[in-house]
């Protein structure tokens, strides 16, 4: 729990004081691309762990 606090102050910190309105949308927008992309990679991986994938 204590990490998941640390991770949205983090996240917080970061847009506080980032300037104009649209720069700032777009970082927000790009972050959760960006995690959003690496839950999809992540289940594509244990997916494919799960299935006996073979990784020749």
């Amino acid at each position: 729990m204590k990490n998941i606090l640390l991770i949205r102050e983090i996240y917080l910190e970061a847009f506080k004081n980032l300037g104009h309105y649209l720069v700032k949308s777009y970082f927000k927008a790009f972050s959760w691309f960006c995690f959003a992309s690496f839950l999809i990679v992540l289940y594509a991986f244990l997916f494919r762990i799960s299935t006996g994938f073979a990784f020749d």
